[in-house]
């Protein structure tokens, strides 16, 4: 019998242009701040969809809110992070089932065909088992793809680090039946991105895309910025696969949030990177070969 084909390579096919990535930019920057200050941004730099990061702010919530904000700056929202930030804590009860379940249905009434979650603390042995017997029907069933994001260990001192997070090991990983890989995370984890998508390929659904400097913290860096992440021949590699999946853009933009102009140079800059990785660049041509000439006798 022969071997189903991998859903999202599509490198073989000739004569024909491969689909690139969906090209996102998350509103994870803006979480204390009115979701109409991040859709503005994104727009005006030229984005068309959107990672929503459900955060207090009702709009946020909310679908009917949710999706008047959207067509008033002419975004989609493509994928919905659930809310699983230290920050985020109280959105929506303290259940992270619970929250899914809400982030889902938010998911489906905006449109949206992903839901980002974090994977469970080691404590949270229920959420764990969660993950590995139902997640994958759950996403069938709701037609809303439930993703994990890979985490990190935090550093206590220069040699150890402690993981909170329960199965972030990449053989545990191989568990969970839909990933989203944060390049970032990757990078503080020792993880090499190109290396962990040519493993999880058939599992990813989703990236969040950020540069880090290497010094050992969750930096999420412009991804055109120095850094430890080749990130362009990550994006290469995604285009020449043809994933089906989206790139999220999702970065630290504190240093850039008082100043309008710095922020929308960092913004189209991040997306004129992506666009450019994910272009192959145009076949050379061989010079024509000039005609000999004949002589008449």
């Amino acid at each position: 019998m022969p071997k189903p084909a991998r859903p999202y390579n599509g490198s073989a096919v000739t004569g024909r242009t491969l689909p690139r990535p969906r090209l996102l930019f998350s509103t994870a920057p803006w979480f204390r701040q009115p979701l109409k200050e991040a859709f503005r941004h994104i727009s005006a730099a030229g984005f068309e969809a959107v990672e929503v990061m459900v955060t207090q702010d009702p709009h946020t919530q909310e679908p009917h809110l949710l999706a008047e904000l959207a067509e008033e700056f002419g975004l989609a929202v493509e994928a919905i992070h659930a809310p699983f930030l230290l920050v985020t804590r109280g959105v929506w009860g303290s259940e992270p089932v619970g929250k899914i379940y809400r982030a889902v249905h938010l998911a489906e009434e905006v449109g949206a065909s992903l839901v980002v979650v974090h994977p469970p603390y080691r404590w949270q042995m229920r959420y764990r088992r969660w993950i590995e017997s139902s997640l994958a029907e759950f996403s069938a069933r709701t037609g809303v793809t439930v993703a994990v994001e890979n985490m990190f260990p935090v550093k206590l001192s220069a040699e150890r680090g402690l993981t909170f997070h329960a199965g972030q090991d990449l053989d545990e990983l191989e568990s969970v039946p839909f990933l989203v890989l944060d390049t970032s995370h990757a990078a503080v984890a020792g993880h090499d991105v190109r290396q962990f998508y040519g493993r999880f390929r058939d599992k990813l659904q989703h990236v969040h895309l950020s540069q880090n400097a290497g010094r050992g913290w969750d930096s999420h860096l412009p991804v055109y910025q120095e850094g430890v992440l080749p990130l362009s021949g990550f994006l290469e590699d995604l285009a020449a696969d043809a994933f089906a999946g989206a790139v999220s853009i999702e970065l630290d933009l504190r240093p850039y949030l008082r100043d309008p102009e710095a922020l929308h140079e960092v913004l189209v800059r991040n997306k004129d990177f992506c666009e450019a990785s994910f272009t192959p660049p145009a076949p050379q041509r061989a010079p024509r070969r000039a005609r000999a000439r004949t002589r008449q006798a």
